[in-house]
């Protein structure tokens, strides 16, 4: 599927201003689905595609599920609603607990990837990973590690072709 530049450019200056708020990243594996919380990201238009770039620690659940799935969907509120849950499923590790199962999430079905979203009033997209950056101490400037990484938790960096992005009311 070939995503309109038009439309994706509606859609990501609405989630552009969400994110930093909390978005909800979810991953699908064998038997699970799991959703965390994001507050870091990009946007671009790369490799002649709409791409969105999302960062997951090392040490994460979503991780593993994410390098075996290649695929994700984000989900940014318009609102407050999913307040609790934003926070919720950016404290509790997919490893420990079911946090669809824990907050009663809705969950939606996606049409062109296997993951589906967290439902709420808001932008949706579905993501397909096509590269991926691991961060380490030798490439990344002292005054970050220092802030953001004193433990050691690095990021990888996951740059995925936005497939689909739609507005839910």
């Amino acid at each position: 599927m070939s995503l309109n530049i038009t439309t994706y450019s509606e859609y990501i200056k609405k989630a552009a201003q969400i994110l930093p708020r909390g978005a909800f990243l979810t991953v699908k594996g064998k038997d699970k689905v799991n959703p965390m919380t994001i507050g870091w990201g990009a946007f671009g238009f790369q490799w002649g595609m709409p791409t969105v770039e999302v960062m997951v620690r090392e040490s994460r659940f979503t991780k593993s599920i994410l390098d075996d799935s290649m695929e994700f969907t984000l989900s940014f509120p318009l609102d407050e609603s999913m307040k609790t849950a934003l926070s919720y499923c950016g404290s509790k590790s997919g490893r420990d607990t079911d946090k669809i199962k824990d907050l009663a999430l809705e969950l939606l079905d996606s049409e062109n990837i296997e993951t589906p979203s967290v439902l709420c009033k808001g932008i949706i997209m579905e993501c397909k990973v096509v590269s991926s950056v691991s961060m380490s101490n030798y490439s990344t400037d002292n005054e970050i590690l220092e802030k953001w990484y004193k433990n050691g938790d690095l990021h990888t960096m996951y740059y995925a072709k936005i497939l689909n992005c739609r507005e839910l009311d």
